[in-house]
């Protein structure tokens, strides 16, 4: 017989967001494995591979409350103000622009672009050092669940028992088909397109959202000059650029010239010359919505229970969204005495997260169907919309907090509060 090893939690995927919720819930003392298929071992920094991400202010506060922030090895570079404009590829933007600004609605800026070597990078670092923490990568593992508990058998040899299991392993998650849960997806008919490119003028820790016909195009600033800079270009930023699938299959197989003409078509030119760095990354776009979120001893977390369209970027701060209501609902039971996956836990966190998540996946929808599009009238229709926004303060306002995650009544690790362990 093999000896049972005991958890209060263990989390299959250790991506951005499993392995947030592994350090969040360690740190609280909750006994916590985490399992995943590729090797985590200690990194030094790679090459830049042209991957970031936007984290939003609240996102930041919960990485810090789990101990990852600290361990970036690379400063993050903060986004003090955004601009959303309305285009055409190779025209000049719209000069019925919102612009917003940070400051006028906090000291603390709307948030921070992180490299995705760094983030793992400070993962790495985290979780093997993190007490009551257990790692099991590389592995793969079978699960039972029941009523009284769930079982969890290692490729390792190993066995877990766990009160929850935590699905994060992303959109094709095994745990959430076993449990038979439904999903409803969206095929938006596009490619998102992810990468970076370094510019000749500065870009004041500005982004830029730009609507254009096919699909919205995002600049993001990085810091720099990092492994990037060079005399004539020592700057660069990030781009998402989401494209009908047949043109963004087109864009894909340009060289690096043709491909930098084609992103300054629709960046303009207030960088400067440009030339794109770091490789180039695709996807297909659509939306997922679950038709819930908890099974028996499971929970689902990230893009297991949910995907968005990137015309906003949440997709990631979605994720770390379901961590803080999750860790919160588990650390509450545990610190109780109760069980920390028992069906009213499950049942509180379901509460808190459906809300939130499909009033932004609706949220998302119709933003890309209102600009993606190049019919005259509404095109001048948003255009002015826009425009009318950045002259209404209290709703200028409210826009910056929705991009900084500030929803009302913030409370808990998005306010920036650490978890309290038990005695």
């Amino acid at each position: 017989m093999t000896h049972a090893s005991e958890v209060a939690v263990c989390i299959l995927g250790a991506g951005p967001v499993g392995a947030t919720l592994a350090a969040t819930l360690a740190a609280a003392g909750l006994p916590t494995a985490v399992v995943d298929a590729a090797p985590l071992p200690p990194m030094e920094l790679q090459d830049f591979d042209g991957r970031a991400y936007a984290i939003a202010l609240t996102s930041k506060r919960l990485l810090d409350a789990a101990g990852v922030w600290e361990r970036l090895p690379e400063p993050p570079c903060p986004m003090e103000a955004i601009r959303v404009a309305d285009g055409r590829p190779g025209e000049p933007a719209s000069p019925l622009s919102l612009q917003f600004h940070a400051a006028e609605v906090s000291d603390e800026p709307f948030g921070y672009m992180v490299e995705a070597r760094s983030l793992r990078v400070a993962l790495n670092a985290r979780l093997p050092v993190t007490p009551n923490l257990r790692v099991f990568a590389p592995a793969t593992a079978t699960v039972e669940r029941r009523p009284e508990g769930a079982t969890v058998r290692l490729s390792t040899g190993e066995v877990l028992t766990a009160r929850l299991v935590v699905a994060a392993e992303g959109r094709n998650s095994p745990l959430r088909r076993q449990a038979g849960i439904r999903t409803a997806v969206l095929d938006y008919r596009q490619i998102g397109m992810v990468g970076a490119f370094a510019h000749e003028k500065p870009h004041r820790n500005i982004a830029l959202e730009q609507f254009l016909p096919n699909g919205p195009f995002a600049q993001l600033p990085l810091s720099g000059p990092g492994g990037f800079g060079t005399a004539a270009f020592p700057h660069a930023s990030a781009f998402v650029w989401a494209d009908r699938t047949a043109i963004a299959k087109r864009m894909l197989v340009l060289d690096d010239a043709a491909f930098g003409h084609e992103l300054a078509r629709r960046l303009g030119d207030h960088l400067g010359k440009i030339r794109p760095i770091g490789r180039r990354w695709s996807y297909p776009l659509s939306a997922l919505h679950v038709e819930r979120w908890t099974d028996t001893r499971l929970a689902l977390i990230g893009d297991a229970a949910h995907g968005v369209h990137p015309i906003a970027g949440q997709g990631l701060n979605l994720g770390f969204r379901d961590v803080a209501a999750l860790a919160e609902e588990v650390v509450a039971a545990w610190n109780a005495g109760e069980d920390p996956g028992a069906a009213p836990v499950l049942a509180r966190y379901q509460a808190r997260r459906r809300p939130d998540t499909l009033l932004m996946l609706s949220g998302m929808h119709a933003l890309e169907r209102l600009f993606g599009n190049d019919i005259a009238p509404v095109r001048w229709a948003r255009r002015l919309g826009i425009a009318a926004v950045d002259r209404i303060p209290p709703l200028k306002r409210a826009f910056a907090r929705q991009a900084m995650g500030l929803g009302p009544g913030m409370t808990g690790l998005l306010a920036g509060q650490r978890l309290q362990r038990a005695g």
